[in-house]
């Protein structure tokens, strides 16, 4: 079967992304299928003038319902047999997608796979393991070939769209933050998640949003509450104090003194892993004061 760009539907996430998001657009080739859907950005109007120029199907959430759950809102609204899950300050280099179809077609059982990622120096970012299971971690060098990983990386995740449906999608308990991890080990229940080294993506990791002391801390806030959420779902001993502990080993760090940011970031999180005491760090439970 000959796979075409027809098969496979872009999603993607944004928050005030408009800094970052006219150039993952510009690398997606003509014909894409391409959903973007906004978070409760400040900036709409441009937004909709943006997706408009690029013939993308833009939807509008009136509050930040998250990560996860924004891109299972995004994946709905897809016809095409795959996903590509793709962070608005990630680009495509030219043949990815096709690398992708390949990897597919070569190995029919997987049930996701990442592309290579590199940051704006050519430089390999490699996911190597999760929190969730830190004994699975891959050890030594960074593959040159397509291989199986244990875990995906969240900035770009390819799937059959029938496959993320069955297994019910991102966890909508989790706003943001882990979601890939806990979609990864889903995911390989099902079949084995590969890297395809053929397909590249540039992502300028943590340009997605505004960098200023309160998205950090925002951030931060939920980082904390997932962590909880996670560990828990998965049977980690003491994930409410573990994470509390190490938000308090983050707040004594010397640059929370010196750097706005990062004080800002570390009392988020501790606030965040105050929080997850109350509810567990569930989303549905998330009430904001």
């Amino acid at each position: 079967m000959v796979l075409t760009h027809h098969d496979v539907t872009i999603v993607t996430v944004c928050h005030n992304s408009l800094s970052v998001l006219p150039s993952m657009l510009e690398s997606i080739p003509k014909g894409v299928p391409v959903v973007l859907v906004d978070n409760a950005s400040s900036d709409t109007a441009e937004l909709q003038t943006l997706a408009h120029e690029h013939k993308a199907t833009l939807f509008l959430n009136r509050d930040n319902v998250g990560f996860g759950p924004a891109c299972n809102q995004g994946a709905s609204k897809s016809e095409t047999k795959f996903l590509l899950f793709l962070n608005p300050d990630a680009a495509l280099q030219p043949g990815a997608l096709e690398g992708l179809f390949e990897a597919a077609k070569r190995c029919p059982n997987a049930s996701a796979f990442n592309p290579r990622i590199l940051d704006s120096k050519s430089r390999q970012s490699f996911r190597r393991g999760s929190k969730i299971k830190p004994k699975e971690r891959l050890r030594g060098p960074v593959p040159t070939s397509d291989t199986e990983v244990s875990v995906l990386a969240g900035s770009a995740i390819f799937c059959r769209k029938a496959l993320f449906e069955k297994i019910g999608g991102f966890d909508p308990e989790i706003f943001m933050y882990h979601e890939d991890d806990d979609l990864s080990l889903r995911l390989r229940e099902h079949g084995p998640l590969m890297y395809c080294h053929a397909a590249k993506v540039v992502h300028l990791s943590g340009h997605g949003s505004p960098r200023s002391p309160q998205i950090a801390a925002f951030k931060a806030y939920f980082s904390a509450r997932s962590r909880v959420y996670t560990l828990t779902k998965y049977g980690h001993p003491r994930p409410k104090l573990n994470t509390l502990s190490s938000a308090l080993f983050r707040l004594l760090s010397p640059d929370t003194l010196f750097l706005k940011r990062k004080r800002a970031k570390h009392i988020g999180y501790l606030k965040g892993a105050f929080s997850a005491f109350k509810d567990g760090g569930r989303h549905s439970s998330y009430v904001q004061t």
